[in-house]
């Protein structure tokens, strides 16, 4: 795209490390294509983006001349890194707005712009709200690298378009263009929230429920499940809180185990807000626990917790980084209150323990198997606080 220059853009706040870009090939081949369908920049409000990782595609469409675009992405982190390289470049900030993934996103719209997810689910609720609530003429381009496509992503895409086509790989990425929204009576069933029954002892199984976009969908993940019984021994109180929530396991876990205990519960996934508030109400505890979608523990008063409950993302997108981790747990020990503790399951390999030491307090392992490490940092007085 003639004078949109992507390597302005930053991820901040979100991590940022000299391998990790704000841009890749797929938000520029996206553009290229979206122009030359001649939909783009399109009339006002005709446009919407899905899953902008940091501002890309949007602020590319804002350059191209497109307006009133409506933008949703699932990352917290995503929409404060759109809004702050909004400013950097000087394209501002009134040319787009942040929306919910619900039909008004969508409503009446020529053209949508998708940076492919990585779960299959989470692309699926995507294409049943545009191919149900989008202009009939709408035109979906959903783009990704190609060493993370696969055959079934068109499969699906065919399940709610008649028409779905692959471009030729260019920048290492490829264009998947699909028109002609199948008939209601044609398309699937709604199969969102996810649902599932889960055995974690107690009389009665864990119902988890998910949206497309939540990590593991209503799967238990076996790292937390290695987790769960171990939380019998966790010091008393009178709030947990569950730090990246996911699919509310852990949360409505902890206040059925305790049914005095309040939970606050948090993820910067705006699917796994849903999905945790979903998963309290399948379990009758949706009264005690509270959910909130938040980066990391910045809403929360230092030394103010006595209890958080962490299973740390490994990822960060599509790379293996450990930086959100230690960022998550640099934030629980900001908010632990002297005594307060950080149970915390992590994969074995990754040898988190030195971490815990340094960024919470004394650290005890409670349990290992050879994929699993479920420990216990205590945070000490405020004068032993790094």
């Amino acid at each position: 795209m003639t004078g949109f220059d992507p390597t302005q853009l930053r991820r901040w706040p979100d991590i940022e490390s000299p391998e990790l870009q704000a841009h890749d090939g797929a938000d520029l081949l996206l553009l290229d294509t979206a122009l030359a369908t001649g939909l783009l920049p399109g009339a006002a409000g005709s446009v919407a983006v899905v899953n902008d990782h940091y501002g890309a595609l949007t602020l590319g469409a804002l350059h191209a001349g497109a307006t009133g675009l409506r933008v949703h992405q699932d990352a917290l982190s995503g929409e404060r890194a759109l809004e702050a390289n909004a400013g950097r470049t000087g394209a501002g900030t009134t040319g787009f707005s942040h929306d919910a993934l619900a039909p008004e996103l969508v409503a009446g719209a020529r053209l949508v712009l998708v940076q492919l997810p990585r779960s299959l689910d989470a692309l699926e609720e995507i294409a049943d709200l545009v191919a149900r609530h989008a202009d009939p003429g709408v035109v979906l381009l959903a783009a990704g690298r190609i060493k993370h496509m696969n055959l079934a992503m068109n499969d699906l895409l065919a399940r709610y378009f008649e028409n779905v086509s692959a471009s030729r790989a260019a920048r290492k990425s490829r264009v998947l263009t699909t028109g002609v929204p199948r008939a209601a009576a044609q398309l699937p069933p709604r199969r969102f929230p996810l649902a599932a029954a889960h055995d974690v002892g107690g009389d009665r199984p864990l119902q988890l429920r998910a949206f497309g976009a939540t990590f593991g969908g209503a799967k238990l993940d076996p790292g937390t499940r290695f987790l769960l019984p171990h939380l019998t021994g966790a010091r008393s109180a009178s709030t947990a809180v569950d730090l990246g929530c996911g699919n509310g396991t852990i949360a409505s876990y902890l206040a059925r185990l305790r049914p005095g205990l309040r939970v606050l519960a948090c993820d910067q996934s705006a699917s796994a807000v849903a999905s945790t508030r979903a998963t309290a109400e399948a379990n009758g505890v949706q009264d005690r626990v509270e959910v909130v979608r938040e980066d990391a523990l910045g809403w929360l008063e230092d030394a103010s917790q006595e209890l958080v409950v962490l299973n740390p993302p490994f990822h960060v997108g599509n790379a293996v980084h450990a930086g959100i981790a230690l960022k998550l747990i640099t934030d629980a020990g900001r908010v632990l209150a002297p005594g307060g503790e950080l149970w915390c399951v992590w994969n074995s390999h990754l040898a988190y323990r030195g971490q815990l030491e340094r960024r919470v307090g004394p650290t005890r392992q409670v349990a290992r198997n050879p994929k699993f490490t479920v420990t216990v940092s205590t945070r000490g007085s405020r004068a032993d606080r790094p």
